[in-house]
C-alpha cells in the first residue's frame, strides 16, 4: 500500500474525525463525574431491590434530593448525590434496610466542590503537560537528523497525532454524556494518557525507521516520499500485531469485566484504534505533507 500516494484519503479522514470530535465537545460539554465537580457516590448491593426504578422512587419518598441511581450489575447500585450529610447518610441506610432487607455498603464517598474544582484542574495540565512533554522528548530524541526534516518538526508532528488520539475518545464520551448520561471523572484522564503513551511508542517506531532509511541514503539522491513509505511498510506488521494483542485484551475487558470500568477500558480501545491508526496514516504523511510544503516555499 503507498500510503504517501493516498495521503489525502487518510489525512482528510482524520480531519473530518477530529473536527466533529471537537463540535461535539464544544457543543455537548463533559458530564463531569463527582471527583471532577464534587458530591456524594455511594455504592451498595441489595438482593431485595428489584431495579433502578424502584430505588429512585424510595430515595425520593425517604428524602427530596437530587440523585442518579445506576445498576451496575446483579444487586450492586451506585448513586450519586449533589450533596448529603453522615447523618442524611444513616437515615437512608435505616430506611433502605427497612423496605428491601439487609445492605451491604461498599463505599461512602463526599467531595467538596473546591477539591472538585482542583482535580479537574489538575487533570486538565496533566493532559496538556504530557502532551508538550511528550514532543519535546520526541524533537530531542531527533535531534541527530537535521537532514531533510528537522528533529522539531517530529515534534511537532507527534504533538499534533497525540491530540488526534485524545481528541476522537473525548469526542465520543461527549456524546455519549450527551445522549447517555455517561459521567467522565479522573479515570477519564488516565485512559487518555495511556492512549497516549502507547500512541507515541507506535508513532516513534516509525519515525525512528525514516530516521534510519535517511541516515542510510545520506549522500544519495532520493525521494522522500519513497523514504517515509519504505518506512511505513517495514513498520506497518509490527504495529498492527503489537496493537492487536493489546486491543484483544480490552475487549476481554468489555466483554468480561466489571461494569464499572466499562467505560475506562472503551475509552482506551477507541484511543489504541486511532492511535494505531494515526502512527501509520497520519503522522508520517502529514510529516511528509509539511516537508513539501517548505521544499515548495523555498525552490
Amino acid at each position: 500500500m503507498n500510503v504517501i500516494l493516498r495521503r489525502k484519503w487518510f489525512l482528510g479522514f482524520s480531519g473530518i474525525l477530529v473536527a466533529a470530535s471537537i463540535v461535539c465537545v464544544v457543543v455537548f460539554g463533559f458530564r463531569a463525574g463527582i471527583d471532577l465537580k464534587g458530591g456524594t457516590r455511594w455504592e451498595f448491593s441489595a438482593a431485595g431491590i428489584e431495579n433502578e426504578g424502584v430505588l429512585l422512587v424510595a430515595i425520593k419518598e425517604i428524602a427530596s434530593k437530587d440523585v442518579l441511581v445506576n445498576r451496575t450489575g446483579g444487586s450492586n447500585f451506585i448513586l450519586r448525590f449533589s450533596d448529603i450529610s453522615e447523618s442524611e447518610h444513616q437515615e437512608y441506610v435505616i430506611e433502605l434496610t427497612k423496605r428491601f432487607g439487609p445492605i451491604d455498603e461498599k463505599q461512602f464517598s463526599s467531595i467538596g466542590p473546591a477539591v472538585g474544582m482542583e482535580l479537574r484542574k489538575k487533570s486538565i495540565w496533566a493532559v496538556v503537560a504530557v502532551l508538550f512533554g511528550i514532543s519535546l522528548y520526541v524533537a530531542w530524541a531527533f535531534r541527530k537528523v537535521s537532514r531533510p526534516i528537522r528533529s522539531w518538526k517530529y515534534g511537532a508532528v507527534t504533538l499534533v497525532s497525540l491530540f488526534h488520539d485524545v481528541a476522537i475518545p473525548a469526542g465520543m464520551l461527549a456524546v455519549l454524556g450527551r445522549f447517555g448520561g455517561v459521567e467522565i471523572d479522573t479515570n477519564f484522564i488516565v485512559a487518555l494518557l495511556v492512549v497516549m503513551g502507547f500512541s507515541v511508542h507506535d508513532t516513534i517506531v516509525v519515525f525512528d525507521r525514516i530516521r534510519e532509511n535517511i541516515l542510510i541514503m545520506k549522500g544519495k539522491q532520493f525521494a522522500l516520499s519513497d523514504v517515509i513509505n519504505k518506512s511505513i511498510k517495514e513498520t506497518m506488521r509490527r504495529s498492527i500485531n503489537t496493537s492487536l494483542t493489546l486491543i484483544l485484551v480490552l475487549l476481554a475487558l468489555i466483554i468480561f469485566g466489571p461494569q464499572t470500568l466499562f467505560y475506562f477500558v472503551l475509552t482506551i480501545l477507541v484511543g489504541t484504534v486511532f492511535g494505531t491508526y494515526s502512527s501509520i496514516f497520519v503522522a508520517s504523511p502529514l510529516l511528509y505533507v509539511w516537508e513539501r510544503a517548505v521544499s515548495k516555499k523555498s525552490a
